[in-house]
C-alpha cells in the first residue's frame, strides 16, 4: 500500500541500501587491487619503458628467460624502442607484426640503404639492426636482410612519456586509418584539412565557446518561449499531416482518371498502392487528431513545467554547471581506467612463442581480471552519472517542497550532494548495477553481431539485432524509472525498490500527462539543440568564409557542429531531468493536498493556476463525468 501512505517531504533523512554501498566499495577495492597487481609485476616499466621481443626491457638490466637468445640483457643505454617494420600493423590483433628492438636513439631522418643504417649506428651509435649482428657486418652479412629493419626506414621521434621510436610521416599508417578516412584518396587533401583545422583553431575555440554562451542563454529563455514552440509545433504537424492525406488523396484522383485510357497492369498496381497510401494517412491523421484533442489540456501543464524550471535555474544557478563536474570527474576516471588498461596488457609471465619472441601472458584465474575491468567501467560510469541525477533531483526536490523561496539553503547544489554523499550512496549504487545487468548482454551481443558480420544467416542477424534492440529499449525505461526513483528517494529518503514501486505507480496514474511532456517537451528541447547547431554552424560559415590562409574548412565546421551539439545534448538534458523531477513532485502535490488548511499546496503560482483552470474545466465538464475529471479527481 506504498501508494497509499503518506509522503513526507524532506521531512527526516535515513541512509538507505547500505548492503549495496558495501558491495560497490568492495568493488572499488577489487579495482585497486587490479592496478595495483599490474604496477607491482611489472607492468607499469614495461609499458613506460618499452620492451623488445625477447622480453628485455628498455632502459635497464634484465634476467635471463629460459629459452630465448637474446634475453637478459643489459640495456641501461638504450632507452627507446624501435621496430624494424613499423608500418606493418595487424589490424585484427591491434599490434605491430614486427620484431622491436632496444636502441640508444631513434633516426631523425631517412635512412634508405644498410650502408645509411650503417653510418647512422657508427655515427649515433645506435644500432638498429639485431643484437647479434655488429655494425661493421650490416652490409658483408647475408642475414642482415632478414635482421636489420625494411629500408627505406622512415623518419622517426620517440613518443613522449613512452620511449617508443613512431614514424613522422603519418602515411605510414595508412592501411590502419582505411575505414577511418577512405574518403581520403591523395594524402594532400589529409594534410590540407589539418592544416584547415590548425590555422583555424582559435575561431574553432571561439565557436565552441559560443555554442556554450548559446546553450545557457537558451536554458534561461525557454520558458518564456516554451508556449509559442508549443503552437508552433502543433500547427506543423496539423499542416503536415493534412497536407500528406490530401497530396495522396489527389494523386490518386489523377491516376483514376488517366487510368481509364490506359488498361496496363502497372497502372493498376500503381493506383491500388495509391489508395492504401491515402487511406492509410486519413486513418494516422484521424487518429493523430483524437490523440492531440485528448491531450490538449496535458500540454498547458508541460508549458507550465519549462516555465517553473526556467525559475529552478534562476534560483539554483549552480544547476548550469554540473555537466561540467560530471564530465571533468567521468575524464578523470577514464583516464585511470585507460591507464590501467594498458598496464594489463604487458602483465603476466614472459613465454616463448611460436617464432620464438617473448609475450606476456596471465594465467590461471587473473587472467579474468581484463572481464572485471570492463565490468568496472561500465557500473562505475552509470554510477558517477546516477550521482549527477541524484543531485540534481535532490536539489529541484528541496526548492519545490520549500513554500518560503527565501528559506532555501545558500547553496542548495552542495546541500544536496551532502545528502547524497551521507544517506543516498547505496541507492545510486543499486540503480546504476541495474543499468549495468542491461547494459553488459546488449554490448556482448554487439561485439558478437559485429564479430559476425558476413558469416551469419539473415535470420541469425535479425534475431540478434532484435534482441539488442529489446535489450536496448529496456534500458531506456529503467533509466528512466531510476531517476524518478533517485526523486522519490530525494523525497522521502526510502530505500531504492520501495522508491521505484512509489514512482512507478505515481506514473502511471499519470501516463497521459507522462506522455505529453515525454513528446511534446522532447521535442521541443530538440528544436533547442537544433538551433544551437544551427546558429553555431551559420557563425562559423560566415567567419571561416573570411578566412584565406586554407583552401578546405569543412572538418574544422564539422568539428563546432559536433561540440555544438554535444554542449547543448549536455545542457538541455539536465533541463529535461529539471522538469522530470518537477513533474513527479506535482503529481504528488496534487494527489496528497487539494488546497484547504492544513494540506495546501507547494507548487509553484504558474503550475497553481494550470490546477485551478483544470478544476473549472471539470466543473464544467459535469463534476468528473470524463476522463479529464477522474484524472483530477484527486485535487
Amino acid at each position: 500500500k506504498s501508494s497509499k501512505r503518506e509522503w513526507k517531504p524532506l521531512e527526516d533523512h535515513s541512509c538507505t541500501d547500505v548492503p549495496w554501498l558495501l558491495l560497490f566499495i568492495l568493488f572499488c577495492i577489487g579495482m585497486g587491487f587490479i592496478c595495483g597487481f599490474s604496477i607491482a609485476t611489472g607492468a607499469a616499466a614495461r609499458l613506460l619503458s618499452g620492451y623488445d621481443s625477447y622480453g628485455n626491457i628498455c632502459g635497464q638490466k634484465n634476467v635471463k628467460v629460459e629459452g630465448i637468445v637474446n634475453s637478459g640483457l643489459d640495456l641501461t643505454h638504450k632507452k627507446y624502442v624501435f621496430f624494424l617494420d613499423p608500418c606493418n600493423i595487424d589490424i585484427v590483433h591491434q599490434k605491430i607484426k614486427s620484431i622491436a628492438l632496444c636502441v640508444s636513439a631513434c633516426p631523425r631522418k631517412e635512412l634508405k640503404t644498410l650502408a645509411d643504417i650503417q653510418k647512422f649506428a657508427e655515427t649515433n651509435g645506435s644500432t638498429l639492426c639485431s643484437y647479434e649482428l655488429q655494425p661493421s657486418e650490416y652490409t658483408t652479412d647475408p642475414r642482415a636482410a632478414k635482421l636489420c629493419p625494411k629500408y627505406p626506414v622512415p623518419e622517426s621521434a620517440p613518443i613522449p612519456f613512452f620511449h617508443r621510436c613512431a614514424p613522422v610521416n603519418i602515411s605510414c599508417y595508412a592501411k590502419f586509418a582505411e575505414a577511418l578516412i577512405t574518403f581520403v584518396s591523395d594524402s594532400s587533401v589529409l594534410h590540407r584539412l589539418i592544416s584547415g583545422v590548425m590555422t583555424s583553431k582559435e575561431i574553432i575555440m571561439g565557436l565552441c565557446l559560443l555554442s556554450l554562451v548559446l546553450s545557457m542563454i537558451l536554458m534561461v529563455i525557454i520558458r518564456y518561449i516554451s508556449r509559442v514552440l508549443v503552437w508552433i509545433l502543433t500547427i506543423l504537424v496539423i499542416l503536415g499531416s493534412l497536407g500528406g492525406t490530401g497530396v495522396l488523396w489527389w494523386l490518386y484522383a489523377k491516376q483514376r482518371i488517366s487510368a481509364g485510357a490506359l488498361e496496363t497492369q502497372v497502372a493498376k498496381d500503381n493506383l491500388q498502392a495509391l489508395l492504401i497510401y491515402a487511406i492509410a494517412a486519413t486513418v494516422f491523421t484521424v487518429i493523430l487528431f483524437l490523440i492531440m484533442l485528448i491531450m490538449r489540456k496535458r500540454v498547458a501543464l508541460t508549458i507550465a513545467l519549462f516555465h517553473v524550471a526556467g525559475k529552478v535555474f534562476i534560483h539554483l544557478p549552480l544547476l548550469v554547471f554540473q555537466p561540467f563536474w560530471t564530465f571533468f570527474v567521468l575524464i578523470l576516471f577514464w583516464t585511470y581506467w585507460i591507464a590501467v588498461l594498458l598496464f594489463l596488457g604487458t602483465t603476466g609471465s614472459p613465454i616463448p612463442n611460436e617464432e620464438g619472441f617473448v609475450e606476456f601472458r596471465m594465467a590461471g584465474p587473473l587472467k579474468y581480471m581484463w572481464w572485471y575491468h570492463v565490468v568496472g567501467l561500465i557500473w562505475i560510469s552509470e554510477f558517477i552519472l546516477a550521482c549527477q541525477q541524484m543531485t540534481v533531483a535532490g536539489a529541484v526536490v528541496t526548492y519545490y517542497f520549500t513554500r518560503e523561496k527565501r528559506n532555501l539553503p545558500f547553496t542548495p547544489i552542495l546541500a544536496s550532494v551532502n545528502r547524497l554523499v551521507c544517506y543516498h550512496l547505496g541507492t545510486v549504487a543499486k540503480g546504476s548495477f541495474i543499468i549495468t545487468l542491461v547494459k553488459i548482454p546488449r554490448m556482448i551481443l554487439m561485439y558478437i553481431h559485429t564479430q559476425l558480420k558476413g558469416k551469419e544467416n539473415a535470420c541469425a542477424r535479425c534475431m540478434l539485432k532484435a534482441c539488442i534492440c529489446c535489450l536496448w529499449c529496456l534500458e531506456k525505461c529503467l533509466t528512466y524509472l531510476n531517476q524518478n526513483a533517485y526523486t522519490a528517494t530525494a523525497i522521502n529518503s526510502t530505500n531504492f525498490c520501495t522508491s521505484a514501486k512509489d514512482a512507478f505507480v505515481i506514473l502511471v496514474e499519470n501516463a497521459l500527462r507522462v506522455a505529453a511532456i515525454n513528446t511534446v517537451g522532447d521535442f521541443m528541447l530538440f528544436l533547442g539543440k537544433v538551433l544551437i547547431v544551427c546558429s553555431t554552424g551559420l557563425a562559423g560559415v560566415m567567419l571561416l568564409n573570411y578566412q584565406r590562409d586554407y583552401t578546405i574548412w569543412v572538418l574544422p565546421l564539422i568539428i563546432v557542429c559536433l561540440f555544438a551539439f554535444l554542449v547543448a545534448h549536455c545542457f538541455l538534458s539536465i533541463y529535461e531531468m529539471v522538469v522530470d523531477v518537477l513533474f513527479l513532485c506535482f503529481a504528488i502535490d496534487t494527489k496528497y493536498n487539494d488546497g484547504s488548511p492544513g494540506r495546501e499546496f507547494y507548487m509553484d503560482k504558474v503550475l497553481m493556476e494550470f490546477v485551478e483552470n483544470s478544476r473549472k474545466s471539470m466543473k464544467e465538464a459535469g463534476r468528473g463525468g470524463g476522463a479529464e475529471g477522474r484524472e483530477l479527481k484527486p485535487m
